[in-house]
């Protein structure tokens, strides 16, 4: 393995470019909208708007004006239970990730369920460490590339076996804040993806079947998620 293996797969042909493309026109969004002066309503009008998008990527059809009813079904609720604590894993997230990425899940998948926030088998658990360690290694990767490869490695081990994929989208979020991408958390890259839900799809297949050029193929379309992502804003 590369002594920087996110920063190696960040170099991958066209990826450096679409990933610089996308950040810059985070910032500019960010700026446009003047960051600073948001409020937590902003924060947390993206987290439910999050949480529905991350909900129909799995299946859901409630709608922001469902869940705020209390009319979510059990994928959406599940999605806006982890939307509400979210952003208050950052402290976890920064030391044990592994630990962050249980608890995203026991508030995802449904309360009583089994195995909530425990791997499947040792394999998962042990892939699932060995990601957390390369967060806590030094990198030079960009914040866009290292959230593309947490999301697609997360849901991909499917370690929990239920509600991998919308942990992996929480995660994803998590990155994007901790390392100073969206600080407020204002950006929704959960509807960046659900705007193209099948291109969202094959993107994580190919991630987990066709080797290096899967990588790429999959940072190249979050680069785009991204973008769309930084316009679902809800910015005054």
């Amino acid at each position: 393995m590369p002594a920087d293996p996110f920063a190696a797969v960040a170099a991958l042909e066209g990826v450096p470019s679409a990933v610089a493309s996308a950040r810059d026109g985070i910032d500019a969004r960010l700026r446009e909208r003047g960051r600073r002066r948001t409020g937590p309503d902003v924060t947390a009008a993206s987290l439910l708007l999050g949480a529905v998008a991350s909900a129909a990527l799995d299946g859901s059809v409630c709608t922001a004006d469902d869940l705020r009813a209390g009319r979510g079904d059990p994928v959406a609720a599940g999605a806006q239970r982890l939307s509400a604590e979210l952003l208050g894993m950052l402290p976890v997230w920064r030391t044990s990730p592994v630990q962050a990425l249980a608890r995203m899940h026991a508030l995802a998948a449904p309360a009583g369920a089994a195995d909530l926030g425990r791997p499947r088998s040792a394999g998962g658990a042990a892939r699932l460490h060995a990601l957390a360690g390369r967060l806590l290694a030094p990198t030079d990767a960009p914040a866009l590339a290292i959230a593309a490869i947490v999301h697609a490695e997360v849901a991909t081990i499917a370690a929990f076996g239920t509600y991998d994929a919308m942990v992996a989208r929480g995660a994803e979020r998590l990155v994007l804040v901790e390392r100073g991408v969206d600080p407020a958390s204002v950006t929704v890259p959960e509807a960046g993806h659900a705007a193209t839900a099948q291109a969202y799809h094959t993107g994580l297949e190919s991630y987990a079947r066709d080797g290096t050029a899967g990588v790429r193929v999959w940072l190249l379309y979050a680069a785009q998620a991204y973008a769309r992502g930084a316009q679902a804003a809800p910015l005054p």
